[in-house]
């Protein structure tokens, strides 16, 4: 805290100090002893002063306007301008949660108007007012991922969400705003909670309503998942790999890998003939609907497709678990597959790792003459690297059924 506050004076001159706070979140990660991850500040300053030091305006359409700074040692600086000094008060009180509705001046002293450390120590979610959600939807979702890392929503907040239909404000906010919130959530300590409260609050249908449809589609024949119902199954399998790694893809791909089993006809339950291919399939639509990375979409294509030959492990032969970690490879899901076939099945896949490796091999590495790939068609070339990766696999000894 004391390099943020002397690196904030240097980056503005004097005059300006009195006029500018911390504010926000990054006054509660200070409280907290957390590393600040940004540098929020409201500070009633013109544009005109605040321009010649780097600062840029960024205009936006669903949330106040900021002006924005890098610095090299603080990182992000956003700056939200104040008309004068008696706006801050009013400022803190538009915000969402009383934890986040504190300000600090340059010189470490805390503004407190709303009560935001009270609730700090008591770890509770409390809105500002009475239309703090209503002024912004988005901060229920914000409040869901809040939940995830431990903190409570308290009873007002609770019935102001559950007391109305949030659909037609959820339609006027941006899908990235909620996939945003997802995904942060699914970096926290206890993920599943973001998604049960969604279910619990009837919130977020527009954005995710394959969540909800799982509640209605059996997970599979009942020896195999006693559990019951799909939702169910995907709790249980983000919250074993949550235990696992805080991979936020891992966790994502672990909690959708079924996806596929949203579109079995109804007349076929419980079995899911051709799901991983169907889920496959269906990822790419859903991922680009959630305007989520190219990365993830990718990585949860494959979690679908080769999820079930991976829980499989133990009956295939050398030549479909090198494809396998090929594929794996292909679609940056290899070094968590393994703990998705935990998470779903319970299964293991011992020799993993040298699987990876032998896939990972070129016919250099492998010791073939490259002449010979002169003399045959790509396919028997194909073939003969195939069949050195399995006399690799073999002399390391891997297990095969």
């Amino acid at each position: 805290m004391d390099h943020l506050i002397l690196r904030l004076k240097k980056l503005f001159p004097e005059p300006l100090h009195s006029r500018i706070f911390l504010v926000g979140g990054m006054v509660r990660d200070i409280l907290l002893g957390v590393e600040c991850q940004d540098v929020d500040l409201a500070a009633a300053v013109s544009p005109s002063e605040l321009t010649p030091l780097g600062f840029r305006l960024v205009e936006s359409q669903s949330t106040p306007n900021i002006f924005f700074f890098f610095d090299q040692e603080i990182g992000k600086v956003e700056v939200t301008r104040l008309s004068s000094l008696d706006e801050l008060p009013e400022d803190l009180k538009r915000r969402d949660f009383t934890i986040n509705a504190m300000a600090m001046t340059l010189d470490g002293e805390l503004l407190d108007p709303l009560g935001g450390e009270k609730d700090l120590e008591s770890r509770v979610l409390r809105t500002c007012g009475a239309t703090s959600l209503s002024d912004d939807a988005a901060r229920i979702f914000r409040a869901l991922r809040f939940e995830s890392e431990g903190w409570r929503l308290d009873g007002e907040a609770e019935g102001a969400i559950s007391s109305r239909d949030w659909s037609d404000s959820f339609r006027r906010i941006p899908v990235e705003r909620f996939s945003q919130e997802m995904l942060k959530a699914l970096g926290k300590n206890d993920p599943s909670r973001f998604f049960r409260r969604m279910l619990q609050f009837g919130v977020g249908r527009e954005y995710l309503p394959e969540l909800f449809l799982m509640q209605a589609v059996p997970a599979g024949p009942l020896e195999y998942h006693p559990e019951g119902d799909l939702f169910t199954h995907s709790m249980q399998a983000l919250e074993r790999i949550a235990l696992q790694t805080s991979d936020s893809k891992a966790r994502f791909c672990a909690l959708f890998h079924d996806l596929g089993k949203l579109y079995t006809p109804k007349d076929q339950y419980p079995r899911h003939h051709g799901h991983d291919a169907e889920g496959a399939v269906a990822a790419e639509a859903f991922c680009k609907r959630l305007r989520l990375p190219v990365a993830l979409q990718r990585a949860l294509q494959a979690t679908n497709r080769l999820h079930q030959t991976a829980n499989r492990w133990d009956e295939l032969r050398d030549a479909t678990r090198i494809k396998l970690a090929l594929n794996a490879i292909k679609g940056g899901i290899e070094s968590f597959l393994p703990l998705v076939v935990a998470a779903d099945c319970g299964g293991a896949m011992p020799g993993w790792e040298e699987t990876l490796r032998v896939a990972s091999l070129n016919a250099a590495q492998l010791g073939i003459d490259p002449v010979l790939f002169k003399e045959f068609p790509p396919e028997q070339c194909q073939q003969l690297i195939m069949q050195h990766r399995i006399h690799e696999l073999k002399r390391k000894g891997v297990p095969e059924e």
